[in-house]
């Protein structure tokens, strides 16, 4: 089943702190895929990774949207309340944003 596999995602990424996180995905927008030292740059901004846990997290989240694209994980029903709503829009605009760098 796909969750074993976002499960072993979820353990790659567990040491990552919301703040990192965001980070990242801050930096994701300012560093595009034609920029010299991406990783270390996004590195850089997230604090206490590497440019090597940089990229495999990136690289993580790509292929979770991959299998979540591909309808191998389902997504969830969610009841919709207007802080869902604020999270299912920001959660689209990120989907949005990852396929255009695919």
């Amino acid at each position: 089943m796909a969750s074993n596999s976002l499960n072993n995602n979820k353990e790659s990424s567990s040491s990552w702190t919301s703040m990192q996180n965001k980070q990242f995905e801050k930096a994701l927008a300012l560093y595009d895929k034609d920029t010299p030292d991406r990783w270390k740059n996004i590195a850089k901004v997230v604090g206490d990774k590497s440019a090597e846990e940089v990229k495999k997290h990136y690289e993580v989240l790509l292929e979770d949207l991959r299998r979540i694209e591909s309808g191998s994980v389902p997504i969830p029903n969610y009841k919709s309340t207007a802080s869902s709503n604020n999270i299912i829009d920001e959660e689209n605009r990120l989907l949005k944003y990852l396929n255009q760098k695919l």
